[in-house]
């Protein structure tokens, strides 16, 4: 039974680079058509949702989205959630329909083949390690949220390595953006991912994942003192809702 169970797991995973990859070839010269000027970005925002509609479902997942807040259409937020798989993008990217936004993201996927070749000319990257590079972002996030365009920043700044944990501390980025630009902040949960699809490779399987979208943190007229109280406020938020899913499996 193990030995089918990783046959399965082999097939699975090798499956989901098929579709990550493929669309992106047969689809390449229109996403290459939409990301010539940064006005077009709206077609390549569409194109991606297609792509990850192709995934989701191709993997035989399905989501169940609950909402506590609209999204006001065409309006600037800062998007959040927690982050433990691959398909936390894809889930974003499928449930966030009339407000394009952009990735704030590590530097280092810019080296995945072909993907990276989009991901470097349409998200905000962030080299960690570059005090430089961490201030560019706020310039860059500003220039993207006056084009009307909202940033979406998993804030654990990465998916921890120990998988029990289950919700790592919060960096600081997403929030500064916020204040510093007056957004309001929208706390998302994502539940289920981690056992659906995990970033250890024998494991997951296909299924529902849990959505939950929150009421905004407004940030309206608070400054950076305020910023561990609103970052705090935030985790608290997405921890509270994980910790229902956990005790509702």
């Amino acid at each position: 039974m193990k030995f089918l169970k990783i046959i399965f797991w082999t097939l699975w995973r090798i499956w989901f680079y098929v579709l990550v990859t493929v669309p992106i070839i047969v689809l390449f010269p229109i996403l290459f058509l939409s990301i010539l000027s940064e006005k077009t970005y709206p077609q390549f925002f569409v194109l991606a949702r297609f792509w990850a509609r192709i995934i989701l479902y191709g993997m035989g997942f399905h989501y169940e989205l609950e909402k506590d807040y609209e999204l006001e259409k065409h309006k600037s937020y800062m998007l959040v959630a927690n982050h433990t798989s691959m398909m936390d993008v894809m889930l974003m990217l499928l449930i966030v329909k009339d407000n394009p936004f952009v990735f704030v993201g590590k530097k280092e996927l810019v080296k995945i083949p072909i993907f990276g070749f989009f991901y470097k000319r349409t998200s905000i990257m962030v080299d960690r390690n570059s005090s430089k590079s961490r201030f560019e972002v706020f310039e860059r996030a500003q220039k993207r949220i006056n084009q009307g365009l909202s940033i979406c920043i998993f804030p654990e700044g990465g998916v921890p390595e120990d998988e029990t944990i289950l919700l790592d501390d919060f960096k600081d980025g997403a929030f500064r953006i916020a204040i510093e630009h007056q957004l309001p902040i929208v706390p998302m949960t994502f539940g289920d991912v981690k056992e659906r699809f995990s970033f250890t490779f024998f494991s997951g399987s296909p299924g529902k994942m849990r959505i939950k979208i929150h009421p905004p943190v407004e940030t309206q007229g608070l400054t950076l003192d305020h910023k561990s109280e609103v970052k705090a406020k935030v985790r608290t938020v997405i921890l509270n809702q994980l910790e229902v899913f956990e005790s509702s499996k």
